[in-house]
């Protein structure tokens, strides 16, 4: 198994995914979506508890990293390829995708000698319900089925394949020339089996679906490598039968790597509708952005009283979150949860990312209907009894609640999108009421929420601490950003909250001590406040110090281009769950802000809506 995290690449079928290590073994994937229970689990374990190594046969049986790897272009299909002393050896991982409900997941990996002769060796051992069942296995002529209750595996080898203690053991050996496939295809235990692929066929198909969507980009800018590779883990990321996006395919993945920071991130947030929202369409995928905002009206429902942050990708709503005790974590970070129970925390800044999301839907014409109006006025009803309590924040904290800063901030936008999608004559509501409402909650902000002997906005009505996404308030509109008090948040921030090496932490965190955020602990830095803060060095000018930041904030990219949440300075590795898709979206965000801003810096209110936010437990 490997030991970091961003030693791990992506693939997927916009159904689920997996993680493929340099070593060329599989150590995470759920079978048949993203939310299922993962018959593959290596990843927060060993490999006891869920496999499937596939490489050269290494000195001494160890698996040697590959030699290199990349995307074969702008596609989610993975190559491999491992220099030997016995010759050269490539393999190719994909999912072949499907937009429809009605799908059969499959891994295929396609092996390769591209020189010399190399001895391949297949160790498949999958552990159903995260590690814990060990299959049945049965041959099935040439094939093998892996059965435990309702899940099943089957196994299409080009090899004659044993049996050793509940492993599927495989060697081949190629020679120049010699390409042969291993097919992985989840199926219903009780269904038939499945149908053998061409995969050839499926190769060319995946590769032509992955270009062709890839191809209809509209940003062109310097960046274009690193936005169009943050688009697709994007896209990867999508349970397409729905349009929900997870925020990453994985959970537990921990953000103090042999702490107990560890969360289930394979759920929809309402809190990345918004920036998703606009950085689909400001990139050319209004049909993304369609279904996203649709599978948005129907998680919300009608009544705001029951607003969730988080949903399931299906729009499900009970997230039970427990402790899987018999996996050791990643790296010995415990526990391991699934579920989030985050689901049900009062955070008042959700309210204006729905009403932002719907907003932006509106412009963009993509055909919200007028009970998406009535949706944002009942929204507001709700926030104007509401607002000046305190919440969770856009952090989740697990601590008492307080009044955030950034949760107001939040409430400020929705009442103010509302009151000029009134004042448009798209909807009907308290014009002026909402007005004053509007002024009232800007007014208590500026008043509780900034310290004048320090110039900056703080996390809480009455704290001295910070929070980086105090970064939002320009981009939201709450105030210009030549207002000296956005720059001095901003200049605050750099000072206290940037690690050794610039990047931006969330907030400050105490070690073994208890937090803020209710627990003990620290952690890496959060990579979207860091690209938050490289969009508000531009607003204000300081465009050549933003692109250094954002460049290095690229260089932090693994080999293939993916993110995870957060950044160890002290290891040098990244940390968190990953691909993290509010890592991506906001370096989509950033790079078209910069070149925008090569020629005129557009103001916030205009910049298509630059501003959601957040991620957390």
């Amino acid at each position: 198994m490997s030991q970091r995290i961003e030693d791990y690449a992506l693939i997927g079928d916009l159904h689920t995914a997996a993680l493929v290590s340099t070593t060329g073994s599989l150590d995470w994937a759920c079978f048949p979506r993203f939310d299922s229970a993962a018959a593959f689990a290596a990843i927060l374990g060993d490999e006891t508890h869920g496999s499937w190594q596939l490489g050269p046969l290494g000195d001494g049986n160890t698996p040697a990293p590959a030699t290199h790897r990349r995307y074969v272009g702008d596609t989610l299909a993975l190559e491999s390829t491992w220099v030997t002393t016995d010759g050269t050896l490539q393999i190719t991982d994909f999912m072949p995708p499907s937009e429809h409900q009605a799908h059969t997941p499959r891994v295929v990996r396609v092996v390769e000698a591209v020189s010399g002769r190399v001895t391949v060796r297949s160790r498949l051992r999958p552990r159903f319900d995260y590690g814990l069942v060990r299959p049945r296995v049965v041959p099935v002529g040439e094939r093998h089925v892996l059965m435990a209750g309702p899940d099943a595996l089957w196994l299409d080898a080009p090899a004659p394949t044993t049996v050793r203690n509940g492993i599927l053991c495989s060697d081949i050996t190629l020679s120049e020339g010699d390409q042969v496939t291993f097919t992985l295809t989840y199926r219903d235990s009780h269904q038939a089996p499945p149908a053998a692929i061409d995969p050839k066929a499926a190769m060319a198909r995946t590769l032509t679906y992955w270009k062709h969507w890839a191809a209809q980009c509209t940003y062109h800018g310097a960046y274009r490598e690193a936005v169009i590779r943050s688009l697709i883990t994007l896209k990867a990321l999508t349970y397409a039968p729905t349009g929900g996006i997870v925020a990453a395919p994985t959970t537990s993945l921990p953000e103090d790597i042999g702490g107990s920071r560890n969360w289930d991130y394979r759920f929809c947030w309402l809190r990345d509708a918004a920036i998703t929202l606009s950085s689909l369409l400001r990139t050319g995928y209004r049909e993304e952005a369609r279904d996203w905002a649709a599978w948005l009206l129907r998680a919300v429902a009608g009544d705001p009283s029951t607003l969730q942050i988080m949903y399931g990708i299906t729009g499900k709503r009970r997230l039970p979150e427990s402790e899987l005790g018999h996996l050791p974590g990643h790296l010995g970070s415990r526990p391991v949860r699934i579920g989030n129970e985050a689901a049900h925390q009062l955070q008042l800044d959700v309210y204006g990312e729905v009403t932002e999301a719907l907003d932006q839907a509106r412009q963009a014409g993509l055909g919200v209907d007028e009970t998406a109006a009535d949706l944002q006025i009942a929204l507001v009803e709700w926030l104007e009894q509401h607002w000046n309590e305190p919440d969770e924040g856009i952090w989740e904290v697990r601590g008492p609640r307080r009044h955030f800063v950034h949760s107001k901030v939040m409430a400020w936008a929705a009442v103010d999108r509302t009151v000029q999608l009134i004042e448009s004559g798209a909807a009907d509501g308290p014009l002026e009421r909402w007005r004053v409402l509007r002024d009232t909650i800007h007014r208590d902000v500026c008043e509780r929420g900034y310290d004048s002997e320090r110039n900056t906005f703080t996390q809480s009505y009455g704290s001295k601490e910070l929070d980086a996404s105090l970064l939002l308030i320009p981009q939201m509109g709450f105030l210009p950003p030549e207002d000296t008090r956005v720059i001095g948040t901003i200049e605050a921030i750099q000072r206290e909250l940037s690690t050794e090496d610039g990047l931006i932490l969330r907030y400050p965190t105490e070690g073994d001590d208890t937090g803020v955020d209710g627990l003990e602990g620290d952690e890496g830095a959060f990579l979207a406040c860091s690209f938050w803060l490289a969009d508000d060095l531009a607003m204000i000018g300081k465009v050549d110090e933003a692109r250094q930041l954002f460049e290095k904030l690229l260089d932090l990219r693994n080999d293939v281009g993916l993110l995870a949440e957060e950044w160890d300075s002290r290891r040098q590795q990244q940390v968190g769950n990953f691909p993290q898709a509010f890592s991506h979206v906001p370096l989509v965000d950033s790079a078209i802000r910069l070149e925008h801003a090569s020629t005129a810096i557009p103001s916030p209110r205009n910049d298509g809506a630059l501003n959601s936010a957040g991620r957390s437990r």
